[in-house]
């Protein structure tokens, strides 16, 4: 025990004590001299004392910088924060690190604006013309490298879905409030000053109740929309990742059933595995032998099948190799389906 605690102690507060000199232990609220709201951190009644402690090895005390009480925030009902500041001497471990590819933003293609700061951007990176009818490399690059700028990239980590993705900015300026008004009767228990807080308590209430049945209403009116559904299925994806224990398995068997762990056995492994998946011959496939080939003439591609394919395919479906999804073509309309037609009839 410290010198800086409270002096009134009662039976709870003895047992704290024994338990910390049993187990060679601090109580470290009390080795720092603080002004009294900053040692109380129970008030109930007109009584005010200690009753939450932070214990820690005495040979960790050398550790702590500060131990002291948080005022204006109510962990519980009340109860006050306490808090200590510390400095541990930790072993940095290397951990593998996981690559995550960082993706070109296509989606935003769906807002009108985007798309057309994307064509006005195109035409000059392909030296004044819409597309290059006969450089596929060019052409693909440029619009790769055009994406990128106009629409930008996402930042690699997997999103989070969080239980407060109602939060706007009304709730925030509102729990700004309560926690001053917390505070300013914390340090002065007038009438006036517990009326303002708990006008900021309802005030608080109101506008978490308000953002949650907006962003509910929202929600529900998306979804009811076709582009809704990808929203649901992200959201159900989302739902059972969470409920998993194991997020990602990068762990493998080998031939002999043992466990490979690092990542070039691993890949080793999948390569093996794909190899002998593709070349395995099937005896039960039936071959014809004997069979002359027939070559017919083929017509060209016209521009109203690919008109009509590119409105059939659907948007927001996974890029190919190139990174150019279906978006980008709808996108640059007329221009795209001469490009593709004279490209397929190339091929």
């Amino acid at each position: 025990m410290g010198k800086f605690g409270v002096k009134e102690r009662n039976l709870e507060g003895q047992m704290v004590v024994d338990f910390a000199k049993r187990m060679d232990m601090g109580v470290v609220n009390t080795y720092f001299q603080k002004r009294e709201e900053h040692r109380v951190n129970y008030k109930s009644g007109g009584r005010r004392t200690q009753v939450d402690y932070i214990l820690c090895r005495r040979g960790n005390l050398k550790e702590i910088s500060d131990c002291k009480v948080v005022v204006g925030e109510s962990v519980a009902r009340q109860h006050r924060m306490v808090v200590c500041r510390m400095t541990l001497l930790v072993c940095k471990t290397k951990r593998s690190k996981i690559e995550i590819e960082k993706k070109t933003k296509w989606w935003k293609l769906k807002k009108e604006e985007c798309c057309a700061e994307f064509r006005q951007k195109l035409r000059p990176a392909l030296g004044g013309q819409v597309l290059l009818p006969d450089d596929w490399e060019t052409t693909a690059e440029v619009i790769r490298e055009t994406g990128r700028k106009v629409l930008g990239v996402s930042s690699g980590r997997r999103k989070e879905d969080k239980e407060t993705w109602w939060w706007n900015e009304e709730v925030q300026d509102s729990i700004q409030r309560k926690r001053l008004a917390k505070k300013k009767w914390d340090m002065d228990r007038t009438e006036e000053n517990r009326q303002e807080y708990k006008e900021s308590q309802c005030r608080v209430k109101r506008e978490v109740s308000k953002a949650k049945q907006k962003a509910y209403d929202e929600l529900y009116t998306r979804l009811d929309t076709r582009e809704g559904e990808k929203d649901l299925y992200r959201l159900a994806r989302q739902r059972d990742r969470d409920g998993k224990d194991v997020q990602q398995v990068r762990v493998i068997k080998d031939r002999d059933g043992r466990v490979l762990t690092s990542e070039e056995s691993v890949q080793r492994r999948w390569k093996e595995y794909f190899e002998e998946l593709m070349n395995e011959e099937n005896e039960r496939e039936k071959r014809v032998e004997g069979v002359n080939s027939v070559e017919q003439k083929v017509d060209k591609i016209r521009k109203d099948e690919v008109r009509k394919a590119l409105k059939r395919m659907k948007s927001g479906k996974a890029v190919g190799s190139d990174n150019i999804p279906v978006e980008v073509w709808k996108c640059l309309g007329e221009a795209a389906v001469e490009f593709l037609t004279s490209l397929f009839n190339r091929v």
